[in-house]
């Protein structure tokens, strides 16, 4: 350790345990090993991390990733305390309490680069002890938010207020329907949008995840495969935010008014979806995706919450060994809310 390269905590850690994946596609090939605990360099701060959070993002990387010879550490979410600083950093201090934005090659929101660079796949996240980020990528942690709230955040909470406020331009008293109600982007996105003064539908195959939603201020609850234009008596919807896909593509266009918007950021039932041109440019809809967020974003998605005292709403928090429980509860779909890894 070189002790003259950064501003390091007394009792610095030579190896921390982080959840490695490798071998095999899938959970299966989460274990715990012990790593080399790295030092920030120029411009970079090493965390440590309190509370890291899952998200499907890692599922689709473990199920689909092809380089299993290589172990990588997950994990795009996180919060924790600074614990060393490298060289030309003076705003942040070791000791300090922070959140960290996943995006590590995206600053301002209107120079989005070709391809982006999350933490967790290929650089090592935040499924371990320590992480070392760009000290462009964090911020101070809210402090109204509990370390179990301020982990699981980041990536989530990203996600829905890009695709509510920046893709979607939503405003106050719009029609907002929101697919896939307990996963974590749908739930921050239901409680933005009511904040932001806007009427609420959401749906879910599960009736209890439904009535946990009406508790949390939605409007109105859909089951996923009742017909929506039915249940909604003719009621248009102008934002629609989804991450199911082909399950459910075929009722947007029947509940959609005129100039409605589509905000796709996920495909957990597929890839494909069939689409008749001629209804789109006839009621010329707007069909947009989206993908995290710039480091712009994140900090107007900071201060829209603490603004609004949104809180995140936390499933389970399980200890990083059993990482590949916590997985399997995502993967089943059981999940009300965010799921998290306490270190």
């Amino acid at each position: 350790m070189k002790q003259g390269d950064c501003n390091v905590q007394t009792a610095w850690q030579e190896s921390v345990r982080a959840m490695v994946h490798e071998r095999v596609n899938g959970s299966e090939g989460l274990c715990l090993h012990a790593t080399v605990n790295k030092l920030p360099k120029a411009g970079e701060v090493s965390v440590r991390i309190q509370t890291a959070g899952l998200n499907h993002r890692d599922l689709f990387i473990m199920k689909e990733r092809r380089d299993l010879e290589r172990s990588v550490v997950l994990g795009s979410d996180g919060a924790g305390v600074v614990a060393a600083v490298g060289e030309g950093i003076e705003h942040i201090q070791v000791g300090d309490e922070v959140i960290i934005h996943p995006t590590l090659n995206w600053t301002r929101t209107n120079e989005m680069p070709q391809i982006l660079d999350i933490l967790g796949y290929p650089s090592d996240g935040t499924f371990a002890e320590y992480v070392v980020v760009p000290v462009t990528c964090i911020e101070k942690k809210p402090a109204y938010l509990t370390w179990e709230e301020a982990g699981v955040l980041p990536l989530a909470a990203l996600t829905a207020y890009r695709a509510l406020f920046t893709r979607g331009e939503l405003i106050s008293g719009e029609h907002v329907l929101i697919t896939g109600i307990g996963g974590g982007v749908a739930t921050y996105a239901l409680m933005m949008a009511k904040a932001a003064g806007a009427k609420v539908t959401v749906t879910s195959r599960s009736e209890e995840k439904r009535l946990r939603a009406l508790g949390l201020g939605a409007d109105r609850v859909l089951a996923s495969d009742c017909d929506w234009s039915e249940s909604l008596h003719g009621e248009p919807v102008n934002l629609i935010i989804d991450s199911i896909g082909p399950a459910v593509f075929t009722q947007f266009l029947q509940v959609l008014a005129p100039g409605g918007r589509v905000v796709q950021f996920g495909r957990s039932s597929g890839d494909k979806v069939e689409i008749s041109l001629s209804t789109l440019f006839r009621n010329q809809y707007s069909i947009l995706a989206t993908s995290m967020g710039s480091a712009e974003e994140f900090c107007e998605m900071l201060q829209y919450i603490e603004t609004h005292r949104i809180r995140p709403v936390i499933d389970k928090i399980y200890p990083l060994e059993q990482a590949v429980q916590a997985f399997k509860r995502m993967e089943a779909g059981e999940q009300f809310g965010n799921i998290g890894l306490k270190m």
